[in-house]
């Protein structure tokens, strides 16, 4: 049973491969790849480029890794299914509250950006909070080299 919207994947074709990207889990493309006859690839957006080239050299698919953005070493891409996420995220809407005055009901029951928001990834600086952006954006940050897993099948006729 898929767990995410299949038509929010990013199809590319290289070479005479269909490259499925955009998967929200490394068990999500394991499944997509099993039920579609693919095999799981990592693919890499290097310097801006929207255009993906075939790589291992994050090992995504070693790692049972989704994504993993590298943009020097002061900088870290935490992506919301990532386990430290929850803590960020937590800490970032407490720290919010407390600037923008909120009584305890706003704080934590009403104020959802972060949950709320599409693919959401935190970034920071030599450890200390720079930005939330999303995945896409990603690919433009930093000189950043973005990559995610996908999934290769031959091309449909």
């Amino acid at each position: 049973m898929e767990t995410f919207d299949k038509e929010k994947l990013t199809k590319y074709q290289m070479n005479d491969q269909d490259i499925m990207t955009g998967f929200p889990t490394f068990e999500d493309a394991q499944n997509y790849a099993a039920q579609n006859l693919g095999t799981l690839v990592e693919v890499a957006f290097k310097d801006g480029n929207d255009n993906p080239v075939l790589t291992n050299e994050a090992g995504l698919v070693n790692r049972k890794l989704h994504f993993f953005v590298e943009a020097g070493p002061e900088y870290k891409f935490i992506h919301s299914a990532d386990p430290e996420f929850r803590e960020y995220a937590d800490h970032l809407q407490e720290t919010k509250s407390d600037l923008d005055g909120e009584s305890p009901e706003e704080k934590y029951f009403s104020n959802g950006e972060v949950e709320i928001a599409e693919d959401p990834i935190i970034v920071l600086k030599n450890n200390e909070f720079e930005s939330v952006t999303s995945r896409e954006r990603s690919k433009y940050l930093k000189q950043a080299n973005v990559y995610e897993i996908g999934v290769s099948r031959s091309k449909e006729s």
